[in-house]
């Protein structure tokens, strides 16, 4: 088994949850089939069949499952009978129902066909990992997430559950990793993109299984678009493909961590679920450094900072840009590589890029084993220092004279 979509939710690191706390909790609220009267009916079903338990423990990780059944009566079936009534009445009693009358036909035909209607059912699995923190949703839609949340809310007392924030726009940072074409760390860039145009025409362009080319993809953000939608790999282990509301959609494993032969099903299960819970925590932890690390709830970033619209669904990310201290100076007045940016490695990053004549992220980020956000923060102090020059429209940067350096 592995999720193919994930709406993503924080919880406290090292939650002090139980499985069988936690099972005991949503008995309250288990799946029971629909009256013929009802149209829906929700609640939490057992992953592994009936008699198991509704939490299924692997290794500290939990895997729910919420089971929905819908009855199958379309609108155009009651139009069509409570229109034959009416037309009965009307023979009957001489004149049309009126629109209060329609409203009451057509109520007590639905309840008429309701025990006739077809039943379907569908389940969403919940993967909640107390350790890390984190309650996923296998589920394509915000709204298919948010009867999950409803649910859970209901079921467990003060569930800590909150919305995942980062401090980046998923927006802007796709955007900027396009432009400057470089990938987080970690991560690769694939071949699928949407790129829109931020105006009231709403223009857009996709990409599909075509090369991502530099040139092509910065003409487009010059024009004023931006990228919305990006596929990657990461690790070379899982591809995914990732949305402006911060949402994981065409999760794939790739051939290195698809599951090995087991003895049985139970076997198989369990290992592909603490696999798959393994290796997406790890993932998740990445995007989220990727992103700018995570949001504090009360705390806004220091610094100018962007809200992104939200999503239907899900709460405003945040987008920082990390202002270094110039030591209470005007920038480019300090000069470059003395120690005065507030990163310990700065001096070293300075030392580098002079070296080679060059000032991207990736070089800083392999050459000193550090994160691409942090590569990316040391650029900036060294543009804010007058080391580097500001990015140019082709997204490269040029490296400055050092003050009192020959002509």
């Amino acid at each position: 088994m592995f999720f193919k979509n994930l709406q993503i939710y924080r919880l406290p690191a090292n939650w002090p949850m139980s499985a069988s706390e936690l099972n005991s909790m949503l008995e309250r609220q288990a799946f029971t089939p629909a009256t013929s009267a009802e149209l829906q009916r929700q609640g939490w079903a057992a992953p592994r069949g009936a008699g198991a338990p509704l939490v299924h423990a692997v290794g500290g990780q939990f895997l729910l499952q919420l089971k929905t059944e819908k009855k199958l009566l379309p609108s155009t079936v009651v139009n069509q009978v409570a229109a034959a009534r009416a037309l009965e009445m009307e023979e009957a009693q001489g004149f049309a129902p009126g629109k209060k009358a329609m409203k009451e036909l057509k109520e007590r035909v639905t309840d008429e066909l309701l025990p006739r209607a077809f039943a379907i059912l569908s389940t969403t699995a919940v993967w909640v990992d107390p350790v890390n923190g984190w309650l996923v949703v296998d589920a394509a839609s915000p709204a298919k997430a948010d009867e999950v949340v409803k649910l859970l809310l209901k079921s467990v007392d003060k569930l800590p559950l909150e919305s995942l924030r980062v401090m980046r726009s998923p927006v802007g940072a796709m955007t900027e990793w396009l432009k400057v074409d470089e990938s987080p760390a970690g991560f690769t860039v694939d071949q699928d993109a949407i790129m829109r145009a931020t105006g009231e025409s709403k223009a857009q362009v996709a990409y599909k299984r075509h090369t991502l080319e530099a040139d092509d993809i910065r003409r487009h953000i010059a024009a004023g678009k931006q990228c919305t939608l990006l596929a990657m790999t990461w690790s070379d282990k899982i591809s995914f493909v990732l949305d402006e509301s911060l949402a994981i959609k065409s999760v794939k494993p790739l051939e290195i961590i698809k599951e090995s032969a087991t003895r049985n099903d139970d076997e198989r299960f369990d290992s592909d679920f603490a696999l798959m819970t393994g290796e997406l925590a790890k993932m998740l932890a990445d995007l989220v450094e990727a992103l700018g690390g995570e949001a504090e709830e009360d705390a806004r970033p220091p610094g100018p900072a962007v809200d992104a619209a939200p999503a239907k669904g899900h709460e405003p990310v945040r987008e920082q840009r990390v202002m270094l201290k110039l030591n209470g100076q005007a920038p480019g007045t300090v000069p470059p590589g003395d120690g005065s940016a507030t990163d310990p490695m700065y001096d070293q990053a300075v030392e580098l890029v002079r070296s080679r004549q060059r000032a991207s992220i990736s070089l800083v980020q392999r050459y000193l084993g550090i994160g691409y956000n942090r590569a990316g923060n040391l650029l900036e102090a060294m543009e804010a220092l007058g080391v580097v020059s500001g990015m140019a429209s082709n997204g490269n940067r040029t490296v400055l004279a050092a003050p009192g350096a020959a002509a």
